[in-house]
């Protein structure tokens, strides 16, 4: 069953979100060529510190890092360390903030300097295809409207989604019910009402749909080496037009 917040958890929610994209928003900036990827995410704890909140990833199922922070080729659930960025590499910033007993999950693809005509064409679609999936965030809907949008938006452009790993449910957990994957079938899944809270994720490819993971256990990379998109937002289905809980300044989804 998918849980369905009352409006004093909806509050809850919105605090949490809004505490999430500002330390998104924060972290993003920060990122430049030459900047390490440990420092990004020692700054991301300190911001997260700021908020009254606490990381929803830290200690996850043991993972090591505050933040998951991905280069390149490098889909999702990457570990800070030495890396350097380097200029025209992309950097997948994924943040999770608990606070007021729930949490909010957000994430943004950072390009590091000018990127290669065909990344910068991955990125826009990428986003683009998120403020789609989110346009179909609506209540009387079907969960399939959603998850269909972001293939068919991606597709078109010859770009692949990831088909492994998917958004999710989110609340007083990270991960809740349902399952949002990036591909499905429209008119189709649970009807969508309002007072669910969505985490809407597309991962997207330049090249095959196909990951792997790598040795440390976390790290998701494609298959064929080609860089890879992430973008993401915890939206409240409403009576009316969905509202974005992890909304930032520096975003075109307003």
């Amino acid at each position: 069953m998918i849980p369905i917040k009352t409006a004093k958890e909806i509050d809850k929610m919105r605090i949490a979100g809004r505490a999430t994209g500002e330390v998104l928003g924060r972290v993003a900036a920060l990122v430049q060529p030459g900047v390490t990827t440990k420092e990004l995410d020692e700054a991301a704890a300190q911001f997260i510190a700021e908020t009254g909140g606490r990381s929803a990833f830290l200690g996850y199922h043991g993972y090591p890092g505050n933040i998951c922070i991905s280069v390149n080729e490098e889909v999702v659930h990457g570990i800070a360390g030495g890396r350097k960025v380097q200029y025209g590499d992309i950097v997948k910033l994924d943040v999770g903030v608990i606070k007021s007993g729930f949490v909010g999950d957000t994430a943004t693809t950072v390009p590091a300097g000018l990127v290669d005509p065909a990344v910068q064409k991955l990125l826009e679609i990428s986003e683009e295809s998120l403020r789609v999936a989110i346009s179909h965030a609506l209540a009387g809907g079907r969960l399939g409207d959603i998850c269909a949008s972001v293939e068919e938006t991606v597709a078109a452009h010859g770009f692949t989604v990831v088909r492994e790993f998917v958004g999710h449910g989110v609340g007083r957990k990270l991960h809740e019910e349902p399952q949002v994957p990036n591909y499905g079938k429209p008119r189709t899944g649970p009807r969508l009402k309002p007072g669910m809270t969505l985490a809407i994720e597309p991962m997207v490819n330049l090249g095959v749909c196909d990951v792997r993971i790598l040795e440390d256990g976390w790290t998701v990379v494609t298959a064929d080496g080609k860089p890879s998109a992430h973008f993401e937002h915890t939206v409240l289905i409403t009576e009316g037009e969905p509202e974005i809980l992890t909304w930032r300044e520096k975003t075109q989804l307003k």
